[in-house]
């Protein structure tokens, strides 16, 4: 089980490919109960106000599980990360920090901080698929093109061998708007 000192976080999205931090240990990891998902509107780094983008959020669904990567922070470094991830995840309040339960690949059950969705919250979406690849092609904030969050974590999650239909299916669409 996880040591009182060490620090866990659970990559899904951009934390795959842009964790903030130079992580201590990686490992492939599972999340139950929990479903990764398009369903929050980003008015900062990849949308605005007016023209929102995209991006991931955990979703909570009984039936669902989640594949993505634990990352352990070095203990040196803890309290840096913890405010290095809450300045940028919690920057809208759409997303609440849980510390959740994931199993590890290795077998090991720790626990991990995620970012999870705040249904009630303004930013939360419930749109279909076509209208995630419209609204991704388009959407540009702060820290560029909501394409390439899309493509990145594509890229990441391809990276370790995690397979999502759903965002393939998403960045096929996406790509053949942009084409």
């Amino acid at each position: 089980m996880t040591q009182p000192s060490d620090l866990w976080v659970f990559a899904y999205g951009s934390l795959l490919w842009s964790p903030g931090f130079e992580p201590a240990e990686r490992a492939r990891a599972r999340l139950d109960g929990w479903r990764r998902s398009f369903c929050m509107w980003s008015i900062h780094y990849r949308g605005t106000e007016e023209a929102p983008g995209l991006v991931l959020a955990l979703d909570e669904d009984a039936g669902a599980s989640c594949d993505g990567v634990a990352l352990r922070a070095d203990p040196r470094h803890r309290d840096e990360v913890l405010d290095g991830l809450r300045s940028r995840e919690l920057v809208s309040n759409a997303y609440q920090e849980r510390r959740l339960p994931l199993r590890l690949e290795d077998g090991r059950t720790i626990e991990a901080i995620a970012y999870v969705i705040r249904r009630e919250h303004r930013q939360y979406a419930c749109v279909d698929l076509d209208t995630q690849a419209r609204t991704i092609a388009a959407a540009r904030g702060e820290r560029g093109p909501n394409i390439d969050y899309l493509s990145n974590t594509a890229a990441g999650l391809s990276d370790w061998g995690i397979h999502d239909p759903q965002i393939e299916a998403l960045l096929d669409r996406t790509r053949s708007l942009t084409a």
